[in-house]
């Protein structure tokens, strides 16, 4: 009785080791043999057997998926140490629910393997498409929080990163999954051996990345030039009334500081929360703050501002996280867009099924109020006769697809406020998942926080040479709009090859048996569909 509580134990803690490992696979750590977790996690599956053996699943894929999401999302605790006295008890509460209520769905996962299981090195298969199917659905659910995706492993820029280009992030979620997982059926004999080598294979052609031109393009002389302001502004400074002078002077200072070619920049981004005021309010005619802003921009350029601005009667305002453009003219500066958040963070920016949880006491302890109310759809926005740009704030950037690929999009702005979070390693992370839509759509961006990583990212997800400012720097990036890349199959396509990977994952669970005139099924939900045959089920 021991030994088998012994080997309960060992197996339980073996699958919290395996998320632990696979999070350290993903950037900033970058320790790809991590991605040898998830065979630890296949094996763990497979070695279950009684009549416990869904039950046990789901605890050992909870248990994965605890290690993987508390390494990958500890950093929202350092929000709640913004307001430390009134809100850092919350810390160690907030992280735990986080990795638990996300754990639930790589639980969800391991029981549809384990309930569908085929025999052979299918099982691969398998894997793969229940574990990627289950991520789509924690992109989706409750607006979503596809936070380091599997196949969002690999390094942004880097060789097996442009498959995403192909087949989006879910799809090379589903091919990481696969060629991470082939290790488990080692002892398959033959068969075993041929699985491997596939899923080598698969590897170097990763690597190899036939479907991308091998550079990026270049940006033409008449391209836009680009200022990125980061002035490492703390959250915690934002409270604090009697130092918003000092952080509007900090940004038109460096809006202002003389560029070394002389020319001024034709766009300058500031990031998302770079004022802490309400847009209304220090826009507003007449106002210092809009003078300072006039003086620090020179005719005709155009200035990106992240922040939040309300709309409707002053005793109900509706407020929306918004990105505005402005155009400084002769002596003025005038609204020319404004873009308001389509895909709002839940508990962060508006609270789910809020009915409820307002009677629950919930919307109050987080302190929500109202909330952001929501934007339609992302769609480009014109900021010139010349320049359609399409806006991204901040949460936005970690779902594939959700702006639809327009022609005529020339850069994604993505402006975010990652100084809640501090020196950890979610900004870090924020980058590398950020960079993921350039490589799906074929589009540069650009990227501004206030503390950091604000930075130029080319059409191939990577940083250009030299253009970034790192966690806790104050500066200014100065130039060139990286060019277009080619259209991609993804932003043609957009998630029909994955759906054609979950079909190929769905076929592996079903084999006609040979010579025999009847059908084993793997899948207990299909057991009665045809009445006319003779049914083998495996367990």
């Amino acid at each position: 009785m021991n030994f088998k509580l012994a080997t309960l134990w060992r197996e339980r803690v073996l699958a919290l080791l395996a998320g632990l490992a696979a999070a350290l696979a993903h950037p900033p750590f970058g320790v790809l043999p991590g991605l040898l977790g998830y065979a630890l996690l296949l094996w763990l599956l497979d070695t279950l057997d009684g009549p416990r053996r869904l039950r046990s699943a789901f605890l050992r894929g909870w248990l994965a998926g605890l290690g993987y999401f508390g390494l990958g999302t500890w950093w929202i605790g350092e929000a709640f140490m913004v307001d430390a006295a009134n809100q850092g008890w919350m810390a160690p509460f907030a992280v735990a629910a986080m990795a638990g209520g996300l754990a639930l769905f790589w639980g969800g996962a391991a029981v549809l393997y384990r309930l569908i299981r085929p025999a052979g090195v299918r099982r691969i298969l398998l894997f793969a498409g229940a574990f990627a199917a289950l991520e789509w659905a924690r992109g989706h659910v409750l607006t979503g929080f596809p936070w380091n995706l599997p196949g969002e492993t690999w390094k942004a820029g880097s060789a097996p990163s442009q498959a995403a280009a192909l087949v989006g992030a879910y799809g090379l979620t589903w091919i990481t999954l696969a060629i991470a997982a082939a290790p488990a059926v080692w002892r398959e004999g033959l068969a075993g051996r041929k699985a491997i080598a596939a899923a080598a294979a698969l590897l170097a052609a990763l690597y190899i990345n036939g479907w991308t031109p091998p550079t990026a393009p270049t940006p033409k002389a008449s391209s836009p030039s680009v200022r990125i302001v980061q002035a490492d502004i703390k959250q915690e400074a934002k409270w604090d009334a009697d130092r918003f002078a000092q952080v509007v002077q900090a940004y038109v200072s460096l809006t202002a500081k003389p560029h070394e070619n002389g020319k001024p920049a034709d766009i300058v981004v500031w990031p998302e929360g770079a004022l802490p005021a309400a847009i209304n309010d220090y826009l507003a005619p007449g106002t210092w703050v809009r003078q300072a802003i006039v003086d620090a921009l020179q005719p005709g350029q155009l200035l990106l501002i992240g922040g939040y601005r309300y709309e409707g009667s002053p005793d109900k305002p509706v407020y929306y996280n918004s990105l505005i453009a402005l155009k400084r003219g002769p002596t003025d500066i005038e609204l020319v867009g404004i873009y308001d958040k389509h895909r709002l963070v839940p508990f962060g920016e508006y609270l789910p099924m809020d009915a409820l949880l307002t009677r629950l006491g919930v919307k109050s302890l987080a302190h929500l109020g109202d909330g952001f109310a929501t934007g339609p759809r992302p769609a480009p926005l014109q900021v010139s006769p010349d320049l359609i740009v399409q806006p991204l704030i901040c949460y936005e950037s970690l779902f594939p697809g959700l702006a639809k690929p327009d022609p005529r999009v020339r850069a994604l702005i993505n402006v975010s406020n990652d100084a809640w979070f501090g020196v950890t390693s979610g900004p870090l992370q924020h980058l590398n998942l950020a960079s993921y839509r350039a490589i799906e759509t074929g589009v540069p961006i650009i990227r501004a926080t206030p503390t950091g990583v604000s930075a130029l990212i080319d059409a191939r997800g990577k940083i250009v040479r030299g253009e970034r400012l790192g966690l806790g720097e104050s500066g200014v990036i100065d130039g060139i709009l990286p060019d277009m890349g080619a259209s991609t199959p993804f932003g043609r396509l957009g998630d029909f090859p994955f759906l054609l990977m979950i079909l190929i994952s769905a076929l592996a669970s079903f084999r006609r048996k040979a010579g025999k005139g009847f059908l084993i099924i793997t899948n207990p939900l299909d057991i009665g569909l045809n009445k006319n045959r003779n049914f083998s089920y495996q367990a």
